[in-house]
Formats: C-alpha cells, sequence, structure tokens
C-alpha cells in the first residue's frame, strides 16, 4: 500500500513537472509568434503613417526581440523557432534601412548647398535674411565667405558666380546696418580686407567660368 502511494505521489510530482515545463514552451511559443507577427505587421503599414511614431516603433520592436530571444531558452529543440526569429531580424533591418531612405529629408538643391557652404548649415534659406549677422560675429561671417571662395573658386560655374555675387551684395547690405550698432573699428579694418581680396577673385573667375562654358558649347 504504501509502494502504490509512493509511486502515485511520483506520478503526481512527473505529471506536475511535465505539465510546467508544457505550460512554459508554450509560452515561449506565443512570444516568438507574437515577435514574428509584430515584425510582419510593421511592414504592412503606410511609411506616412509610421513616419510620427517611428521612435515607438523601435522600442517595441526591441522589447519584443528581447523576449524573443529569451523564450528559446524555454524551448527544448528550438532550431526552428531559433530560425523564424532570424528570419524575421533580417526582415526587420531591411525594412528599417528602406524606412531610414524614406524619412530622410530631401537632399538640398545645389544653389542650398552653395549657401551652406558660404555661411554655414541652413544659415541663408530662401528668404536670404541676414538678421543673424551683427556686430558681434560679422567679422567671421566675412571670414568664411571669403575663404570658402577661394579655395573653391576653380570648381564654380558662371552661375554659381551669379549667386555669390548675389549673397555677397546681400551681406554687405547687411554690414551697413551693423556698423551702426557698434561694429569695432578693428572687425571693420579686417573686412575691408576681405573685401579687398574678394573683388578681384569674383571678376577674374568669374569670367573664367562664362568662357569655359562658352567653350563647352562650342564643342
Amino acid at each position: 500500500m504504501k509502494n502504490i502511494q509512493l509511486l502515485s505521489g511520483i506520478a503526481l510530482i512527473a505529471l506536475s513537472f511535465t505539465s510546467c515545463k508544457d505550460e512554459k514552451q508554450e509560452k515561449a511559443q506565443k512570444t516568438i509568434d507574437a515577435y514574428v507577427t509584430y515584425v510582419d505587421s510593421v511592414k504592412n503599414v503606410k511609411a506616412d503613417d509610421l513616419k510620427a511614431d517611428w521612435k515607438d516603433v523601435e522600442a517595441e520592436y526591441d522589447r519584443r526581440a528581447e523576449n524573443a530571444q529569451l523564450a528559446l531558452a524555454d524551448i527544448k529543440d528550438n532550431a526552428a523557432e531559433t530560425e523564424r526569429i532570424n528570419a524575421s531580424k533580417t526582415k526587420y533591418e531591411e525594412f528599417k534601412n528602406e524606412m531610414t531612405t524614406v524619412f530622410a529629408p530631401p537632399a538640398p538643391s545645389p544653389k542650398q548647398q552653395l549657401r551652406n557652404a558660404l555661411f554655414g548649415e541652413g544659415k541663408i534659406g530662401d528668404d536670404m535674411s541676414f538678421s543673424w549677422v551683427n556686430a558681434q560675429n560679422i567679422h567671421s561671417v566675412y571670414q568664411q565667405f571669403v575663404h570658402t571662395v577661394e579655395d573653391n573658386k576653380d570648381s564654380y560655374s558662371r552661375e554659381d558666380w551669379d549667386e555669390i555675387k548675389i549673397l555677397y551684395e546681400a551681406l554687405d547690405s547687411r554690414k551697413n546696418t551693423v556698423e551702426k550698432e557698434g561694429l569695432t573699428s578693428e572687425d571693420n579694418r579686417k573686412i575691408a580686407g576681405l573685401k579687398m581680396k574678394f573683388a578681384p577673385m569674383y571678376t577674374v573667375n568669374r569670367m573664367g567660368a562664362k568662357s569655359d562654358e562658352n567653350k563647352e558649347a562650342k564643342k
């Protein structure tokens, strides 16, 4: 009788252990299924809808991916599930790269690229506002402008030189205002030197660019 009770007790323990093990495996399987489903569902959302919430999408992906990876330990023969996780990981990374390209701002126009080089990223836009130039920074603005033109003078087209002239005249106009707002005589003298360097450089290279374009047109 005691032996029967002992065997029954062992059987119950084994059954309980098996049941607990099965429950753990089932939970792990659901976690992995949820991860795979999430990747597939994200890929079906329109890019415009994803853009606003992309940080949340990435955070949720990271959470599910981590949980799925941990769940593998609770599945005895997990080769197939490992393959599923890796396939979804590859699928998501490809999708993420695609979305990074879609979400990237459009490349600035050649004219805007020129303005960025001469004054700094986004300093001068379509409104051509120089309100950010003041008595304290105007010398460094002229310095960057003239030195950038000097470094790139051989690569500018005639249209580039025309744009450079417009920008230079706008900067000069701003200088007239800034002079009344505390521009030091020292900075004024340095700016005059930069202007003396720019004037002949513009004239010679603008003519050279036009001449080169005429030669190309004749070919």
